[in-house]
């Protein structure tokens, strides 16, 4: 269990560990999310889901304790009622905690998610690699080793592993057949497949590769000519939330007190709509990236 979890307060060899004892609630609580053995097993997480929900348990407990605790501590030494403490402290400490249980259990998704990206953004550049190594001449393996010596990040570390297969005497097909099974992501998958075909029936591996960076290139284009056409939705959504809609409203407002006698604390409403821009303007960036091709 050497991989790292953001929130857990322990590192996962220890935290398995401790968590043990909640093995009959993270059992119950492993049926509730069904795809989580596949996902962690795609995550490359050596643990399987009940003990991944036992852990998820003890990090919703540790917050739960440690958040309601503080929240108690400072609330006594500002000398606020019992029953006030325990309504404020109890819910935020059960929230917080329920976050973090959610985030752990959804985890091995995001990580799974993050090396799908990782993978497809360097993919195009990595297929050009392999094809002027193969059209110059150079052995699929010896191809194969020199990437995984690049840095393309987690593409690499997945072509050293088929690297290291065949290395134990594995043959080609069968450890590029064995990424094309296990890998996320389905453009990698794809790569793998075709060589694999082209290997098996003995095709031009250069003309495979040639055909892949064209298909490849041209999915790109799709994806960029889409993710502009999005963009326009959005921009004026964005200039209707963030500028037509806080100018008038503050000039609607100014406008009616004037008229109706009725004043209003201009420093308390300029510091609600700065609030919810910055809010929107995070929301915005965050939705314009999470739309945005890989690769661009």
């Amino acid at each position: 269990m050497k991989k790292r979890i953001p929130i857990l307060p322990l590192p996962l060899d220890k935290a398995a560990k401790i968590s043990k004892r909640f093995m009959s609630v993270g059992e119950s609580l492993s049926h509730v999310f069904p795809a989580l053995d596949f996902e962690l097993e795609q995550a490359g997480f050596d643990y399987d889901p009940r003990d991944g929900c036992s852990i998820a348990v003890l990090c919703f407990l540790f917050y739960f304790i440690l958040l309601s605790g503080l929240m108690s501590v400072i609330m006594i030494a500002a000398r606020i009622e019992i029953i006030k403490i325990l309504t404020v402290s109890i819910p935020v400490g059960l929230v917080i905690g329920f976050v973090s249980l959610l985030y752990l259990t959804f985890y091995p998704k995001l990580h799974v998610n993050r090396k799908i990206r990782n993978i497809e953004k360097n993919l195009p550049t990595t297929l050009h690699h392999l094809l002027i190594e193969i059209r110059s001449g150079v052995p699929l393996y010896n191809s194969l080793v020199s990437i995984a010596q690049s840095r393309y990040g987690a593409l690499s570390d997945e072509i050293r592993k088929a690297v290291n297969e065949i290395n134990t005497g594995k043959s080609e097909i069968a450890a590029l057949e064995r990424l094309a099974r296990e890998n996320p992501s389905l453009y990698f998958r794809r790569v793998m497949w075709q060589l694999v075909n082209s290997l098996k029936s003995g095709a031009d591996i250069g003309d495979t590769i040639k055909n892949l960076v064209d298909a490849l290139s041209e999915d790109q284009r799709i994806s960029i000519t889409i993710y502009g056409s999005a963009l326009n939705p959005m921009a004026l959504m964005y200039m209707l939330f963030a500028v037509i809609f806080p100018t008038l409203g503050i000039t609607f407002l100014l406008v009616i007190s004037s008229f109706i006698g009725i004043g209003f604390d201009v420093q308390w409403i300029l510091l609600g709509i700065l609030g919810f821009l910055l809010i929107f303007q995070f929301m915005i960036i965050g939705l314009i990236k999470s739309r945005r091709p890989v690769g661009i």
